[in-house]
């Protein structure tokens, strides 16, 4: 029965931090991490994030430490370590990687979208999406990097989820103009970026539009999974309308496919129909059986 914590490595508000776990209960972590004086904000599902200022007092008051292998292991011996893929939380790292690349030193800008896709309320529309699409535009632009206002676009294509389809777009749309332009980037950027957001409304980018169409594209392979993967989104997408009842969301979600189906293109680069087109359509067909 013990707590332990692993090096302060992690980067992020000015600052690195560690992850404290139990390898027994997660009742002894939290009385820990209370006691300790810990937020329950800092907790991430099977740890706490904790800055790199508490380490030393952390240590004090009986945390044991150890490498950041070792504290992987004891917490997956524990049972309780849970997946990256099973919850978005885990995602914070290969995310900030990501951001890194296509804007650095934009810190506090990385951490308020990051809470925006970590909402409550959201189980499709969350981090496990944004990664996917992030993904999906290397596979699709591969060996070349995608555009920056393209993935710029596609983490704020989201950002505002409410579940109202238009104005959620279009509130993420100048989400990202403002916040782009106080992060430095030129007016131009900046409405570009809000353009494309605003395409993935209706996934109908005009012919020649080769940035909205990678963006629409990345942000609808999860249509051409594989059955198993198809059915976590389904079930991933009734849960982000569970306040709906079971009558009105089957007539919703219906309508949703048939546009989709009649869509001219539901794919439109060469790549992104030759990956997903056929498992799509059989996808979506298989949904009005």
């Amino acid at each position: 029965m013990a707590v332990y914590l692993d090096p302060p490595l992690w980067p992020a508000h000015g600052t690195h931090f560690s992850h404290l776990i139990s390898d027994t209960s997660l009742e002894e972590l939290h009385a820990f991490a209370a006691a300790a004086g810990i937020p329950e904000r800092a907790f991430d599902g099977d740890h706490y994030d904790v800055a790199e200022a508490r380490y030393g007092a952390l240590v004090a008051a009986g945390a044991v430490p150890v490498e950041g292998r070792i504290l992987v292991r004891k917490l997956i011996a524990s049972g309780l370590r849970i997946p990256a893929r099973r919850r978005s939380g885990s995602l914070k790292l290969p995310l900030l990687n990501r951001w890194n690349v296509v804007l650095p030193d934009h810190d506090a800008l990385f951490l308020d979208l990051l809470d925006r896709w970590g909402e409550e309320h959201r189980r499709y529309h969350g981090r496990t999406h944004l990664l996917a699409v992030l993904e999906a535009l290397d596979l699709l632009t591969e060996p070349a990097a995608p555009p920056r206002t393209v993935l710029l676009a596609a983490w704020f294509h989201d950002a505002v989820y409410r579940g109202i389809a238009g104005q959620d777009e279009e509130e993420s749309a100048r989400l990202a103009e403002d916040r782009l332009r106080q992060a430095g980037l030129p007016d131009g950027e900046a409405e570009e970026v809000a353009r494309l957001v605003r395409k993935t409304a209706d996934h109908c980018p005009d012919p020649g539009d080769d940035a909205a169409a990678l963006l629409s594209d990345a942000d609808l392979s999860v249509l051409g999974g594989e059955p198993a993967a198809y059915a976590r989104y389904l079930a991933a997408v009734r849960q982000d309308f569970a306040h709906i009842g079971d009558d009105d969301f089957a007539a919703g979600r219906a309508a949703v496919v048939r546009q989709l189906l009649q869509l001219d293109q539901l794919f439109h680069t060469n790549l992104a129909r030759e990956l997903w087109l056929k498992a799509a359509h059989r996808n979506l067909q298989g949904e009005l059986v």
